[in-house]
């Protein structure tokens, strides 16, 4: 009898407990709150980022609504790849969009970023709409780059673009810091590039020539763990990316975490106006392969990747912490997702039956002043005249 009676007050118990959690979740009742991130690692640092951050509920909602959407931008990109209606390259970020929302968060209007060929939500992230973006990858001319750049070569104000060249893009990356410097318009500039490129004699030349001017230059390898078919350990004989700028300081940041990376670029952001260069590197992963073309199992296994999928994901751990802490309710968030996925749908299908440019297009966006009146083709003796010399152009 008496085990009966403990019994049922313990289902009781549980059931109350479950009424309890549940109207917390159904309730939003802080506009603010206040989070703990992992330990930060620091090269060349006596003291580094905040592990204490503090986000509203409109920031909240605004990183959690901006990391849904790259997925989403990823996943219809891949789905868009596998019916051959995007051409050529395609690599995919599902997986580090914390990385990208969280140095979102801390830019400033003034600030900059260069980076690789993974960009398709950098671009987003960046001003371009999701057709702007899936446009560009299916070559219409509704995309940011009016359908000729593709997945590689998308641009936005301040966003200097995906870079096809691997690790070219890092000195590029601190020419833009360094004209931050001369306008003098208190602006910095982030140059990323990922574990695979990190080796590259530009990157450490790049590094040199940004601590010798204190260029506010930000370098951040985004280390997810596997270059092109292999891992970072059988690449690169020193994995503490963020050690590798010799003089210059280094932070490692949980890249997986939203909140850890925007605390650190915000830091690194103050750090570089003051002092110049430094670098950050964000530890995240990518579920993709390194491309379309590769399935990206012959070097991790199916289980490793699930495994980051159940315990890491960025959505997932962003999305509990901010229920949890009565920032936001369940059900705002599954509003979010929903509004979110239509959006992406209906990107799709407007990418989709877009046009690509017509042919006289060809010799445009070559020079910003074109001073010549015949652009050369691919053979030299070939030549075409410049659009502006043919009346009936129509770029609309």
């Amino acid at each position: 009898m008496f085990k009966k009676v403990l019994s049922d007050f313990s289902v009781v118990s549980k059931a109350v407990n479950n009424v309890a959690l549940q109207t917390a979740k159904n309730y939003a009742t802080k506009s603010e709150a206040t989070f703990t991130v992992k330990p930060f690692k620091l090269h060349k640092f006596e003291q580094g980022p905040s592990e204490t951050v503090s986000i509203t509920r409109d920031e909240a909602l605004v990183c959690y609504r901006q990391m849904q959407t790259i997925r989403r931008l990823e996943t219809s990109a891949g789905n868009l790849y596998k019916e051959k209606i995007v051409r050529g390259f395609c690599h995919l970020y599902s997986g580090q969009e914390a990385c990208a929302v969280g140095m979102k968060a801390a830019m400033r209007p003034q600030d900059n970023i260069i980076s690789a060929y993974r960009v398709h939500g950098w671009t987003y992230l960046m001003g371009v709409s999701p057709q702007g973006v899936l446009s560009e990858l299916t070559g219409r001319r509704g995309g940011c780059a009016r359908g000729k750049g593709g997945s590689m070569h998308m641009y936005a104000p301040n966003f200097y673009g995906g870079n096809g060249i691997v690790g070219a893009q890092v000195p590029l990356g601190a020419g833009v810091a360094l004209a931050c410097k001369y306008k003098g318009n208190e602006g910095v500039c982030l140059a990323l590039y990922g574990d695979g490129a990190s080796n590259q004699g530009q990157v450490f030349e790049a590094y040199n020539m940004a601590h010798l001017w204190k260029l506010p230059c930000i370098f951040v390898c985004e280390n997810n763990n596997y270059g092109m078919g292999t891992s970072a350990e059988r690449s690169s004989s020193n994995t503490a990316y963020y050690t590798r700028g010799d003089a210059l300081p280094g932070i490692w940041v949980d890249g997986m975490d939203v909140l850890a990376v925007k605390s650190a670029t915000e830091f690194a952001i103050k750090y570089v106006l003051e002092h110049g260069a430094i670098v950050m590197e964000t530890n995240t992963y990518r579920y993709s392969g390194h491309s379309m073309s590769d399935p990206g199992t012959s070097y991790r296994t199916r289980d490793e990747i699930q495994e980051v999928r159940q315990t890491r994901d960025p959505i997932t751990l962003f999305k509990e912490k901010i229920i949890d802490a009565e920032l936001v309710t369940a059900e705002e968030l599954k509003k979010i997702d929903g509004e979110v996925k239509k959006e992406v749908d209906a990107a799709t299908a407007a990418a989709k039956s877009d046009k690509e440019v017509e042919m006289v297009e060809l010799t445009t966006d070559i020079y910003s002043n074109t001073l010549e009146p015949l652009i050369r083709g691919a053979n030299p003796i070939t030549t075409f005249k410049h659009s502006s010399l043919n009346r009936a152009v129509n770029l609309k």
